[in-house]
C-alpha cells in the first residue's frame, strides 16, 4: 500500500478539517495506506503550544495519521501566500525523502502547487493528486476580492494550467465541473491523457445524523420553545457568495405568510450583524435564534427543524460547488428552498422531489417556494435516503478516494 502525504492549507481545528479532511483521512486508512497530513495554522505561536501540539500528534497517531504543521500568513496576502507556497513545497520535500512518500495530496491549488514543486526538486517523483474542488481563481474574481482578468488571476490560472499537467489524478466536486474540465471522464473515468477523475461532493458521516430521532426531536424543541412552530433553518456563513439579504427576505416572507415561522441561523462569524439584519426585518425575540454551535450540535438543531435554506451567488465558479449543507441538511431529513445554479443541487433536488427551486428572489417566489415545501409533506425518509445515496461518507466518499488511489498506483 502507498505512503501519502495530504496537504491542506487550513488548520487542524478548523471546522473543514474536522468534518471534512480527517473524515476522508480515516477512510483511505481502510486500504492500509499510511498517511501523513500536513495543515498550516492560522495565529500559530498564540494558538499552539508544544504541548498542545504534541498532545494532537499522539492522538492521531493513535489513529494512524501522522500530523505536521506549519504557520500560516496572511498578510501582505500575495506575499504571505507565496511565502508559504516556498517554505511548504521545501518542507514537503524533505518529507517526501525522509518518508519514502508515493502520493502527495492537495487539497485545491496552493498546496498541490506546494506538492508539485517539491516533487520538481526531489530525486523520488511520488504521483500528485490534484484535488481541485472548486474553481479557485474564479471564485476570487466572482466574489469581489480579485479584479477580473488582473495580474492575480492570470498568474492564478497560469499555475492552474500547469498543475493540470502536472497532477496524475483529480478529484472535483460536481458533475457539471467534470463536464467542464473532463468531460470525456464521464464515461471512463478518465481523462484523455488515462488519468483517473473522481466526482467526490462534499460528502457527511451519516451515523453523526442517524442518533437523531423523533424523540430527541421533540427534546429539542421543546428546549427552543418552538413546539408549535414552522422552523426554517440556515446552517453557514453571510455575505460573500452566500445571499443574506436574499435569505432575509425569504424568513420575512415565510413570517408574513404564518406567524408561527421561526428562523434559526447557525453561523460560525458575525452573530451581531446578523442579529441586527434578522430583526430589522420584523422578527422579536422570541421569533429567532442565531447561535454559533460545534459540528456535533449541529444534528440536534437540524432535527428540530421543518424546512432548510441555501441561496448562493449564481456565478461560473459555483457550477463546481457542493456545498456541506446541503448534504446535512438531508441527512436529517429536511426539505431544501434553494436557488438555481449551484453545483448539482437543481438536479439533486428536482430529481429526487427533496425541496423546491426558486427561480428569482421575489416574494412571489418565496410565497411559491414556502408552499410548495408544506404540499411535499413528510418526506423526511425520502430526503435521508438521498444522503445516503449521494453524500455517504463511508460508500461515496471514502470508496471514491480509495479508488481513485488504486488507479493511480496501478
Amino acid at each position: 500500500m502507498a505512503k501519502a502525504l495530504y496537504i491542506c492549507y487550513f488548520g487542524l481545528r478548523q471546522p473543514l478539517v474536522q468534518t471534512q479532511v480527517l473524515p476522508y483521512l480515516r477512510e483511505l486508512l481502510k486500504d492500509g495506506h499510511e498517511i501523513t497530513l500536513l495543515t498550516f495554522e492560522p495565529d500559530f505561536k498564540d494558538q499552539w503550544t508544544a504541548k498542545q501540539i504534541a498532545d494532537e500528534q499522539k492522538g492521531l497517531r493513535d489513529q494512524s495519521i501522522e500530523w505536521h504543521c506549519l504557520a500560516y500568513h496572511k498578510k501582505p496576502s500575495a506575499v504571505a501566500t507565496a511565502y508559504d507556497i516556498f517554505r511548504g513545497a521545501w518542507f514537503v520535500r524533505s518529507l517526501i525523502g525522509r518518508k519514502q512518500i508515493d502520493i502527495l495530496h492537495g487539497r485545491v491549488h496552493v498546496p498541490t502547487l506546494m506538492g508539485a514543486l517539491a516533487r520538481k526538486f526531489s530525486r523520488r517523483k511520488p504521483k500528485l493528486v490534484f484535488d481541485i474542488r472548486g474553481f479557485f481563481p474564479e471564485e476570487y474574481t466572482d466574489a469581489g476580492i480579485w479584479p477580473e482578468n488582473g495580474w492575480l488571476y492570470r498568474a492564478a490560472k497560469g499555475v492552474e494550467k500547469w498543475l493540470m499537467k502536472e497532477a496524475d489524478g483529480f478529484v472535483v466536486l460536481t458533475e457539471k465541473a467534470r463536464e467542464i474540465l473532463f468531460p470525456e471522464s464521464k464515461t471512463t473515468g478518465f481523462d484523455k491523457l488515462s488519468r483517473p477523475v473522481e466526482v467526490i461532493p462534499c460528502c457527511v458521516d451519516l451515523k453523526r445524523f442517524d442518533r437523531e430521532n423523533q424523540d430527541s426531536r421533540i427534546e429539542m424543541r421543546k428546549k427552543l420553545n418552538v413546539e408549535d412552530r414552522f422552523v426554517i433553518v440556515y446552517v453557514g456563513s453571510f455575505g460573500g457568495s452566500y445571499l443574506s439579504e436574499e435569505m432575509m427576505d425569504l424568513f420575512a416572507t415565510a413570517r408574513e405568510r404564518d406567524p408561527r415561522t421561526f428562523a434559526l441561523i447557525l453561523t460560525q462569524r458575525d452573530k451581531k450583524k446578523v442579529v441586527e439584519h434578522i430583526s430589522a426585518k420584523g422578527f422579536g425575540v422570541g421569533d429567532y435564534l442565531v447561535e454559533s454551535v460545534s459540528p456535533e450540535e449541529i444534528p440536534g438543531y437540524l432535527n428540530a427543524s421543518d424546512s432548510s435554506l441555501s441561496f448562493i451567488k449564481k456565478c461560473y465558479s459555483k457550477q463546481s460547488s457542493s456545498p456541506t449543507k446541503i448534504a446535512e441538511y438531508l441527512a436529517c431529513g429536511l426539505p431544501i428552498i434553494s436557488n438555481r445554479g449551484v453545483g448539482d443541487v437543481d438536479k439533486l433536488i428536482e430529481d429526487n422531489n427533496v425541496g423546491v427551486m426558486v427561480d428569482d428572489f421575489t416574494v412571489g417566489s418565496y410565497l411559491k417556494a414556502i408552499s410548495e415545501i408544506e404540499a411535499l409533506g413528510d418526506v423526511r425518509e425520502k430526503c435521508r435516503d438521498t444522503a445516503a445515496r449521494d453524500f455517504d461518507l463511508h460508500h461515496v466518499g471514502g470508496h471514491r478516494y480509495r479508488r481513485l488511489y488504486k488507479r493511480i498506483l496501478d
